[in-house]
């Protein structure tokens, strides 16, 4: 049996692919792990190849499989109806592994090399693998549709989930970024009042976000990315209008860096999530306007 093996990664694309030729799974938004099981022995593995058995030990315990085998899925947090990374974090931070699950997509070995078979027959194989071995929670099979990829996505989008990855079915496995893999992600978008910035030399570093809960003003984060130097100039000359002595946030934050200003401006940002702490995950800036 063969040690970690490198694992195959898709590219990032903005509509889903069309054809019989693609499976279309749900993209899980947690830590990858391979599990390596041998004769009894099992070894848990990240993406880049770390030993992380003894956090995934009831993972690796379910997978009572004899002989070979090595499996390549995702470990998630299912929180409020779908993968929640943040909840994920704080489960492992605190040691905890009765909330994880682990969805098995691909089998790479099983008593010999599978990795030059097409991706649908290692996803049977996988498949005929945990039923045979009646494996159950928290392990799960990573169901994939076929037919209209974008249709699946805009169902994902709706669900919240993270989005999905569509892989090629006649495809073998290949340990790097293929083409043969592609991710189609969803993202939110909101606007937030701008409560306060971080200077830099010609315009902003950051800008330091808000949101309405009744009558409190509470924080959201930082963005800061999404501008061009000459708009992140423009966006310091329209805040340096509404500089404000002090924050008019409903409760102070710790150690803030921020220039504050009356929440005069929306920014509009797109986003990934909101983590369990209320902040934006991934956010990213696209425009600006002064509330009416």
């Amino acid at each position: 049996m063969p040690g970690f093996i490198k694992p195959q990664l898709a590219t990032l694309k903005s509509r889903a692919p069309k054809g019989g030729q693609w499976l279309h799974e749900i993209k899980y938004d947690g830590y990858r792990v391979q599990v390596h099981l041998n004769r009894g022995r099992k070894k848990v593995f990240t993406r880049n190849g770390l030993d992380w058995t003894k956090r995934f030990t009831e993972i690796a315990g379910a997978l009572a499989i004899p002989g070979e085998a090595i499996i390549d899925g995702e470990v998630v947090v299912v929180h409020e109806g779908r993968a929640n990374f943040s909840e994920l974090q704080a489960e492992l931070a605190a040691g905890r592994q009765g909330r994880l699950i682990y969805y098995a997509f691909d089998l790479l070995w099983r008593n010999g090399d599978l990795r030059k078979l097409p991706q649908i027959e290692r996803k049977q194989l996988l498949l005929d693998l945990l039923g045979e071995n009646d494996i159950e929670l928290p392990v799960l099979y990573s169901e994939h549709l076929t037919g209209d990829g974008q249709e699946m996505f805009e169902h994902a989008a709706k669900l919240n989930w993270e989005g999905i990855v569509s892989k090629r079915a006649d495809a073998p496995h290949r340990s790097e970024r293929t083409e043969a893999w592609l991710k189609i992600k969803t993202v939110q978008r909101e606007k937030f009042p701008v409560i306060g910035f971080v200077k830099d030399p010609t315009g902003v570093a950051a800008l330091y976000l808000g949101k309405r809960e009744g009558k409190e003003l509470v924080y959201m984060g930082k963005v800061g990315t999404g501008w061009s130097r000459t708009v992140s100039s423009q966006i310091r000359k329209q805040l340096d209008t509404v500089v404000s002595p002090k924050s008019k946030l409903s409760k102070p934050l710790k150690k803030p860096q921020a220039t504050w200003v009356e929440p005069s401006f929306m920014a509009e940002v797109e986003y990934r999530d909101i983590t369990s702490e209320g902040l934006l995950r991934q956010s990213s800036f696209k425009g600006l306007r002064r509330k009416l």
